[in-house]
């Protein structure tokens, strides 16, 4: 049976102040649960909980607490198909693309539980003769992690996965929009035999937590996937404390198409990777730049597939593309698609909302082009189902548009001729480089932004050592 209350010490409850939300799904725009939805008072006692059990954590061997990492990845194998709904009914995505989520979980616990183990040290030789010299890691302590919607199990597992492994305990904050996700990964890892106060979730007011999180003494550490907005607020927040701090605040991602490419390849590419999620993806391809030679056939077979996606209910069959989040998000994509209108750019298809559904926050997949530098689509991170195309001529010409964005989290590249991809990747400003990869996110590799994309990373190695701290011991002998 799946609770979906908050979880802290160990076991299942309801917000201190007794209040309540209920979740929405954005597919129907009908009720579908009420979850507890507290305050800092919730957030304190989870922090106090993580505390008292964070010593006997840190003390488990690497391989104990992987072992439980393991099982949890186990059971998120063994149960897709029940938890694949749970996340399509929240957050709309269809049931495939939320199956596909939920696996990248299951990667992240069984990647951590292995590389937990090799949180090395090392000896240091000493100038002296009666000296030894150590590098020894250690875990931060406690982590608080604040997640967003769009991504309703695989954020917080990419956060949990790799502090759990480094020997730290966690308070998780979900977005109150999509808590029931997190609530279910909760469930597997409890079943799975994590001890109690090891990992915690509250839900309720993000204002209230987060002031309770960058004001505790006892919180070492507060990662957060949001926008750049909050992460400026949890920046200035976190100096009061001296606290660790990673953030990844999105992106606005160019896709470099040179003329050698495949067209038709370079558009099934671009349009999968552009339409995932409904463009809800921080990663997400946004600001194509197609060399002039081959725009318009690299359009017309972009148009094509835009014509076979399917919008709807992501429970129903042949349905590929689901509803935005919210009716305050549908509103802000059509906002950009009228600036576009009203600044010239050619809209090619969509551009409005899903007419055939009464219901539901649907809007279809747009695609834009003639598009000049200063519309707010290529300015902003779009965060919706729409494709800006744009010409080129020169590779230098083109990193110099790519890179003229504050955001720094993914850029792409399409080409076949290897010394253009390796021009192309060592020149764009970005965390993370696709060549001829829109979806290049995965547990082994670092994820991560640069500029005001923030900083930090998740994932492979580097994801376990943002949980660790080093200590020098010298001794005299």
């Amino acid at each position: 049976m799946m609770h979906y209350q908050m979880y802290i010490d160990g076991q299942w409850c309801d917000a201190i102040n007794g209040g309540r939300c209920t979740v929405v799904n954005p597919a129907s725009e009908e009720p579908l649960l009420e979850v507890p939805f507290g305050d800092a008072a919730d957030a304190e006692r989870a922090i106090a909980a993580a505390a008292s059990a964070q010593p006997g954590w840190a003390a488990m061997t690497a391989y104990e607490r992987g072992a439980i990492l393991r099982r949890a990845a186990e059971i998120i194998y063994a149960t897709l198909d029940e938890l694949a709904p749970i996340m399509t009914r929240e957050c709309g995505k269809p049931l495939a693309e939320a199956r596909g989520e939920w696996t990248a979980c299951a990667d992240l616990f069984d990647w951590f539980a292995e590389e937990g183990k090799r949180a090395y040290g090392r000896t240091i030789p000493p100038r002296r003769a009666n000296k030894r010299l150590m590098s020894i890691p250690m875990p931060v302590g406690v982590v608080a992690t604040i997640t967003a919607w769009n991504f309703p199990a695989y954020l917080p597992a990419r956060k949990w996965s790799g502090a759990l492994a480094a020997g730290c305990t966690v308070v998780g904050r979900p977005s109150e929009v999509t808590p029931m996700s997190a609530m279910a990964l909760v469930n597997i890892l409890a079943a799975a035999g994590l001890p109690p106060g090891v990992l915690n979730l509250i839900n309720g007011d993000p204002v209230a937590m987060g002031e309770a999180f960058l004001h505790s003494p006892q919180v070492n550490k507060l990662s957060f996937t949001g926008s750049q907005a909050v992460g400026r607020l949890l920046m200035r927040g976190a100096a009061e404390t001296i606290k660790h701090l990673s953030l990844e605040l999105g992106g606005s991602a160019p896709v470099l198409i040179f003329p050698d490419a495949d067209p038709v390849t370079a558009a099934t590419l671009a349009t999968t990777a552009k339409f995932r999620n409904n463009g809800q993806v921080c990663i997400s391809p946004a600001r194509f730049y197609v060399h002039r030679a081959i725009a318009e056939e690299f359009v017309d077979a972009s148009l094509q597939a835009i014509n076979r996606m399917v919008v709807g209910d992501g429970l129903m069959p042949g349905v590929t593309h689901g509803p935005l989040i919210s009716e305050r998000a549908r509103s802000r994509v059509d906002g950009l698609v009228v600036d576009a209108r009203q600044k010239g750019a050619q809209v090619i298809t969509g551009g409005a909302p899903t007419g055939h559904l009464s219901r539901g926050f649907f809007y279809d997949p747009t695609l834009i082009r003639d598009a000049p530098d200063d519309l707010r689509a290529l300015q902003e991170e779009i965060f919706g189902p729409i494709m800006m195309v744009q010409e080129f001529e020169t590779l230098e010409e083109v990193l110099a548009r790519a890179n003229a964005t504050p955001y720094g989290l993914a850029g792409y590249v399409i080409t076949n001729d290897i010394a253009v991809a390796t021009r192309a990747y060592e020149g764009l400003k970005f965390g993370i480089v696709g060549v001829n990869d829109l979806t290049p996110a995965t547990a082994e590799g670092p994820f991560g932004g640069v500029k005001q994309s923030g900083f930090g990373r998740e994932g492979s190695q580097e994801g376990l050592h943002e949980y660790l701290e080093t200590k020098f011991v010298s001794i005299g002998l």
